[in-house]
């Protein structure tokens, strides 16, 4: 975790090393954020297994992002929102065989907001925003669930919901911007298994609390 903030930290200083270079405040504008993931950690009881209803955890983490803005006027813009898949560690709280670390995930969630920009002249510059997420699961590795259960389990690969966010920049510089962000995003996947089918839902519905450097080109 330390690397990935530090990474972030050194884009920020290519990046104010760059707005050094730049003029203007264009319709573009490029964030770089360490965020923190919350995860709701909501999901179905699963009988067979004693698992009570909310027993499935997914690891937080603080993860680095950056997106990128399209102001189409002052107050209105869309953002993309990316990141690289991210692993996180699954834990299962309490079961018939106890509590247990149940194996590991990746998750890609891109998101795209449209925002709304309240004073995009003043120095301080809250806004609010609304979109959907596409969120795609990979390298799903629950081989201690899987001992647990006696079959094979696997999650769905994709998941679509909607997101919302609020958040400010407060101008520093002649383009040149420090950013706190904080998004609600809704995932939601089914956890399948192979001799039992569809055993559980998970609702991740993280909570992502950001903080970051931008500026606008």
């Amino acid at each position: 975790m330390q690397k990935k903030i530090l990474a972030v930290a050194v884009s920020g200083a290519l990046f104010a090393s760059f707005n050094a270079c730049a003029e203007g405040d264009g319709n573009w504008m490029m964030r770089v954020r360490a965020v923190h993931v919350d995860w709701a950690d909501k999901s179905g009881s699963i009988g067979a297994l004693a698992v009570p209803a909310n027993g499935i955890h997914l690891e937080e983490k603080t993860i680095p992002e950056v997106d990128f803005s399209y102001f189409f006027t002052k107050n209105l813009a869309a953002e993309l929102i990316l990141t690289y898949p991210q692993k996180h560690a699954v834990r299962v709280t309490q079961s018939a065989a106890g509590a247990f670390n149940a194996g590991s995930l990746k998750e890609l969630p891109p998101t795209l907001t449209l925002q709304y920009h309240f004073t995009p002249d003043a120095q301080f510059r809250p806004y609010v925003g609304a979109g959907f997420n596409y969120t795609r699961f990979s390298a799903v590795n629950l081989a201690p669930l899987n001992t647990v259960s006696g079959g094979a389990n696997t999650l769905d690969k994709s998941s679509f919901g909607g997101a919302l966010q609020a958040g400010f920049d407060v101008k520093v510089g002649a383009n040149s911007y420090i950013n706190f962000d904080v998004k609600k995003v809704y995932i939601q996947t089914d956890l399948t298994n192979s001799a039992l089918g569809k055993i559980s839902t998970i609702k991740a519905d993280p909570l992502l609390v950001g903080i970051g450097y931008g500026f606008k080109f």
